[in-house]
């Protein structure tokens, strides 16, 4: 039978998940609504159904061999997510555990950010670099680091959390206690939050007056943006001068060869790319200017979370020689 791995992304709004062989093509995939579930065990239920189901829909020939989850504030030492901030569940959630039981294969948990980049690294643009970082713009920031070719983890198994560093210690409030943080500004809600912030402060005409801000959404943004909407087009200007400014300070600590956009917001494109480059290259450090590269993710959006995430239990088996790639 053949071999495969699922790769689960555990989004605040979406759950995506695919089946991967191991040259890395994504066999199925699909995705189910997070924030529907009333207990994160409904979740998991839904899940293992989505899973076996998926499997069994292969032709029979496929045997799986391990699961890997992308999820904010997942503990990779640990197969937990801790306290995530974009997620209804609170506290300590004992996710590698919680899949494994009803599957009976090994289950390994990483931030999200990190699965994008193990993603990157292994299947997308990233293949020719050991050191670069992933920042990924959806319903929150996260930043998957790579240095000298591997993840960093941290001591804890939670490094990678760029979007709680702050931008502002008495700006916006952020669901995770603090208050200023950089993913309450660059992100698909930071970008809403600083849209109704220009509606106010400004007296220009904006198609996006009269659209509530449960139904605002950026493709709605980018698109007046495109049309030469002049609030739209500034509060890219403004996501791209903090995202930008913030940069140039990560760049200082981890020498990159590239930083790649990935997410929704980064499908807008040069509206979001354009003015972070400026601004990140206003900011370093002399000695850094014109070496590192701002990218695009290499691999399709969807994709990369699922990708990464199963990557990571390929290198486990590996490890353990249990098989060969």
């Amino acid at each position: 039978m053949k071999e495969v791995t699922v790769g689960i992304d555990i989004g605040g709004t979406n759950t995506k998940f695919g089946v991967v062989d191991r040259a890395g093509n994504v066999l199925f995939h699909d995705s189910i609504k997070t924030q529907q579930h009333e207990e994160f065990s409904d979740l998991i239920n839904d899940l293992v159904k989505a899973i076996r189901d998926a499997i069994a829909g292969l032709d029979g020939s496929y045997n799986l061999v391990g699961i890997g989850v992308g999820a904010a504030n997942g503990n990779y030492y640990k197969g937990t997510i801790e306290h995530a901030t974009n997620l209804k569940w609170k506290g300590i959630i004992p996710l590698a555990e919680m899949l494994s039981k009803p599957l009976g294969v090994p289950v390994l948990v990483t931030n999200d950010a990190n699965a994008a980049a193990v993603g990157e690294m292994v299947y997308g643009a990233a293949r020719n670099m050991k050191d670069f970082i992933v920042i990924t713009l959806g319903t929150g920031l996260g930043s998957g680091i790579v240095s000298n070719g591997k993840l960093v983890n941290g001591k804890h198994g939670i490094a990678g959390e760029l979007g709680h560093t702050t931008v502002n210690y008495a700006g916006r409030y952020c669901n995770c206690g603090k208050r200023g943080c950089l993913e309450t500004y660059v992100s698909a809600t930071g970008i809403k939050r600083s849209v109704y912030k220009l509606l106010a402060d400004h007296l220009e005409p904006s198609e996006l007056r009269g659209i509530s801000f449960d139904d605002l959404n950026t493709k709605m943004i980018t698109e007046a943006a495109i049309r030469g909407d002049i609030i739209a087009r500034e509060a890219f200007e403004y996501s791209g001068r903090i995202l930008g400014t913030k940069l140039a300070e990560t760049v200082a600590h981890t020498d990159p060869e590239a930083i790649f956009l990935f997410g929704g917001l980064s499908l807008a494109g040069d509206l979001i790319f354009k003015p972070t480059i400026k601004h990140m290259e206003v900011n370093l450090m002399p000695l850094f200017r014109g070496k590192v590269k701002i990218l695009p993710s290499g691999l399709q959006n969807q994709a990369a979370p699922i990708l990464g995430a199963s990557s990571l239990v390929w290198n486990h088996l590996e490890e353990k020689n249990q098989i060969s790639i």
